[in-house]
Parts: C-alpha cells; sequence; structure tokens
C-alpha cells in the first residue's frame, strides 16, 4: 500500500536533535508515512549526534583526566 508523501514541517529535525536517537526514531516512526525522505534524515542526524556525543565524552573524560591533579599516596580520605 502506497501513502501519498506531503511534506512535514521542518522543526521535526529539532527532536533528534535534542533527544539524539531516541527522538530520531521517535521522528521516524511518526513521519515514515508522511514524508519519508526526512523520517530517513532525522534517523540519521540522531545517529551521527549519538556519535558526536561519544566521541565528546571520550575526549573530555581522556582530558579530564590529564588536567585532575594527582593527590599522590599520601592523601588520607576516610570513607
Amino acid at each position: 500500500m502506497a501513502y501519498p508523501e506531503k511534506t512535514r514541517s521542518n522543526a521535526w529535525f529539532l527532536l533528534p536533535i535534542f533527544f539524539g536517537v531516541i527522538g530520531g526514531i521517535i521522528a521516524f516512526f511518526i513521519l515514515r508515512r508522511d514524508d519519508p525522505k526526512k523520517a530517513r534524515y532525522c534517523l540519521y542526524l540522531g545517529i551521527a549526534f549519538m556519535f558526536v556525543g561519544i566521541i565528546l565524552n571520550v575526549i573530555i573524560g581522556y582530558t579530564d583526566q590529564r588536567l585532575l591533579p594527582n593527590p599522590g599516596p599520601g592523601f588520607n580520605v576516610n570513607t
């Protein structure tokens, strides 16, 4: 069954931008019958932002370890 294609608002791209992959999947399932091209782009955008977030987390985590001073063995903390 072919569904007629109608254009949807570009505001749907905000969903994967703010919510990443989850937003991309939600936008995909909502838009897939009305505007399949925009639905695929929303899904791809969500996946791309997921990878960008992972890369940024790795970079920040790596630089954070290098910037923090090492307290050394004489640093006594009672837990």
